[in-house]
């Protein structure tokens, strides 16, 4: 059997793949904690995992706090310095008279995320920083396909969609929405309904589903755990909202639509058929009675982002 440091990295749809340099009971309680929601590349030294960020295999660095005292300062140093764009989290399951020296010296190096796992709230801690991972990748995506069907937003109409796909804080209602507009919720509404646009809430809402069939390609998360990720009251409350807005179950939906799907569906309802419009429109400084107009003889094309 080849070791962990010569495997291939799985590639399951959803996973997050981890580099992590753990003791061997660490790794196990790793695995089983973040089941469904992680890939683990189980190093051995800080230069298995410098080759695995080189060569785009780990989009996380896992380090565990009691394993550190054996690596080299300056590896951890060049990782942090290397790769400043992925997050690095310091694991730390047990207390050791090193223990305080060691955090310190990981925080002066750079990694100022710490998950304290030394009581079982810190493993939820650790599945929702994978979980955000993965909604941090699907924001990449969601924005760079929005940002080719709508090449001349404006950054008014470009914050609202920022909004509607940044994993934090999560914004499900329109009052959250209208809040981090600097406006009232019922200005923001009212100006999509002159505008002839769906509704904000129609905007959230598939924001939300998206999000949620991403999670979904975890076959480790159940509807209940997504639920509660996303912030729903509960899976009863999160089954309604399918249910009225896709018109079918939550196990149909999971069966249906991934994360890129219902990115497709997304774009189909609220941005295509909306083009014109929304290359115009301004949700947090529109003038009062605005209506797009089409340009003589042509539709209006999407001005330059202002």
């Amino acid at each position: 059997m080849p070791s962990d440091s010569k495997r291939r990295p799985r590639t399951r749809p959803g996973c997050t793949p981890v580099s992590t340099i753990l003791t061997p009971l660490e790794r196990s309680r790793v695995d089983a904690a973040a089941h469904g929601l992680c890939d683990a590349l189980h190093r051995e030294s800080l230069d298995e995992v410098l080759s695995d960020l080189r060569e785009q295999k780990a989009k996380l660095v896992l380090i565990s706090v009691t394993r550190y005292g054996s690596q080299n300062s300056s590896r951890v140093a060049a990782m942090v310095r290397e790769f400043p764009r992925v997050p690095a989290v310091a694991l730390l399951t047990e207390t050791q008279s090193s223990t305080p020296h060691t955090t310190l010296a990981l925080g002066q190096l750079g990694i100022r995320t710490l998950v304290d796992a030394r009581m079982p709230a810190g493993w939820q801690t650790l599945r929702n920083i994978l979980a955000s991972q993965g909604s941090s990748d699907l924001q990449r995506s969601a924005l760079s396909q929005i940002s080719l069907d709508l090449p001349g937003v404006s950054k008014d109409c470009w914050r609202f969609f920022e909004l509607l796909f940044d994993p934090s804080p999560k914004i499900s209602t329109v009052r959250q929405l209208a809040r981090h507009l600097n406006i009232l919720p019922s200005t923001l509404m009212s100006r999509f309904f002159r505008a002839r646009l769906p509704a904000p809430k129609r905007y959230l809402s598939l924001a939300r589903l998206i999000r949620a069939a991403r999670l979904f390609e975890n076959p480790g998360l159940s509807v209940a755990r997504v639920a509660n990720h996303l912030d729903y009251s509960s899976p009863q409350s999160f089954g309604r909202h399918v249910r009225t807005v896709m018109k079918m179950s939550p196990v149909v939906f999971r069966s249906t639509y991934d994360g890129q799907g219902m990115l497709q569906y997304f774009r189909t309802e609220l941005i295509l058929p909306y083009v014109d419009i929304l290359c115009g429109f301004r949700p947090s400084a529109a003038y009062p009675g605005w209506i797009p107009k089409p340009q003589s003889g042509e539709s209006s094309r999407c001005r330059e982002r202002q």
